[in-house]
């Protein structure tokens, strides 16, 4: 949440460094503003992306692992991890990119960058992969629980729920 907060207050000073009126005694005033637009102009637009793409792409990442942990019965870590991350990430990059630079980069720009994005961060889980197994096992051991998500209310705007635990021994 701090995040979130930090780009919309990074939004309202952007709108204030765009909107507050230049000194009348600065030479460079002129060329000074369209220069600031052009840095600062697209901030609230990101922000927004960027805010409603993680909300897409976590929910889906997150749902996807989950409901793929029972359809695996817990087993076969690496395809929850990527396959999840497949669909997680590949919402948040077709949500961001759009959303944040549509009508300013060219569409074959767009889906460049989106393929791009999405393959990489692909990569980087696979890449983990093999820390990803190790810091699982060792969390299960250390706290003695496997939670499943059966009969998991998978609204987001759901406060609690702790799904099915399991004990690990």
């Amino acid at each position: 949440w701090a995040g979130f907060g930090a780009m919309l207050f990074a939004s309202f000073m952007s709108y204030v460094i765009i909107h507050m009126p230049s000194s009348p005694i600065e030479p460079f005033s002129a060329k000074l503003q369209p220069a600031l637009e052009i840095v600062f102009g697209n901030t609230s637009r990101i922000a927004m992306a960027s805010i409603v793409a993680y909300w897409i792409g976590d929910f889906a990442n997150s749902y996807v692992l989950a409901r793929m942990k029972l359809w695996t019965g817990g087993r076969w870590l690496w395809t929850r991890t990527i396959g999840s991350t497949i669909v997680g990430e590949g919402l948040d990059s077709v949500t961001f990119y759009p959303v944040a630079f549509y009508g300013i980069w060219t569409n074959q720009a767009l889906l460049d960058v989106i393929v791009f994005n999405w393959v990489l961060k692909v990569t980087v889980e696979v890449v983990a992969t093999p820390v990803t197994y190790a810091v699982i096992n060792r969390l299960k051991h250390a706290e003695g629980v496997d939670v499943y998500d059966r009969g998991t209310d998978f609204n987001p705007f759901t406060l609690r729920d702790d799904g099915d635990v399991h004990r690990v021994e």
